[in-house]
């Protein structure tokens, strides 16, 4: 074998053990509550045809989440409806420093179908008492923040008592929507951002005064066991852009004070 021929082989040998890497695309693993269901979803849809990483959610009831991240379940971030879970998080060590925060502040609202004919505006929730409505959705209060909201108004109202044989819950707030959307119910105290929704915007809404149950200052957390810390840190960066911003208060959220003023510095 001449010289040449020699050299060519040994080339071909040695560019053939070459690993060219492959790009892959980044995932986020995100646990969020179900009242986030469309807002989130329509964010989540903005940040991937703008960066390429895919986000991937699963919604339910905080308090489930919480439970299932106490025993290691694999996601990178948490949205709660509430900040006592995300802080019960950090105190056991479960999360990555610095990174809880307030990212909107959730409302409740009763809402119910297109056809019916009461009048929260005038009666508020003294309406409820109408022998017309013999079910009243709600998410359970165990360990959903929006059901403890619905519950805690009812009380500061002093109807509780009088309402609570009436109350169906569901497993999250989600859940608790579609009863009173499918006719399961005639009213349901739900999240102002599920009432918003494409499939609920048609039906009846009133809001429920603030001033009735505890604020529903909604906190999100990037999990110690992340394995893509960069890119969830990156998502919750992207929160905080205009564009973002605009879409959670599209969907009834209320913006905490900083968050605000450094979108309106951006």
């Amino acid at each position: 074998m001449t010289n040449s021929l020699r050299t060519y082989f040994l080339l071909a040998i040695a560019f053939s053990s070459i690993v060219v890497p492959i790009s892959i695309a980044q995932e986020i693993r995100v646990a969020a509550a179900a009242d986030l269901q469309f807002a989130l979803t329509d964010l989540a849809a903005q940040y991937e045809k703008q960066s390429g990483t895919k986000v991937s959610i699963s919604f339910g009831s905080s308090g489930n989440f919480f439970a299932q991240l106490e025993n290691g379940a694999p996601f990178d971030v948490f949205f709660s409806a509430d900040s006592a879970y995300p802080r019960k998080l950090e105190a056991a060590g479960l999360t990555e420093p610095g990174t809880l925060a307030i990212y909107a502040k959730g409302r409740i609202a009763v809402w119910t179908s297109p056809s019916s004919s009461f009048d929260f505006e005038k009666n508020g929730l003294s309406t409820l008492l109408d022998a017309r409505i013999q079910k009243i959705a709600i998410a359970n209060p165990e360990h959903a923040p929006y059901g403890r909201a619905a519950v805690a108004a009812l009380k500061q109202a002093g109807l509780y008592d009088q309402l609570k044989s009436k109350l169906v819950t569901g497993e999250n707030i989600s859940q608790a929507a579609q009863f009173v959307q499918s006719g399961s119910a005639q009213a349901g105290i739900i999240a102002l951002s599920l009432a918003l929704s494409p499939a609920m915007k048609d039906g009846h809404r009133w809001l429920v005064p603030e001033n009735l149950y505890p604020p529903l200052d909604q906190s999100v957390v990037i999990l110690k066991s992340s394995v893509n810390k960069a890119a969830a840190k990156a998502f919750l960066e992207f929160l905080h852009t205009p564009d973002a911003l605009s879409t959670l208060s599209r969907y009834g959220f209320t913006l905490p004070a900083g968050v605000a003023a450094k979108s309106a510095k951006s």
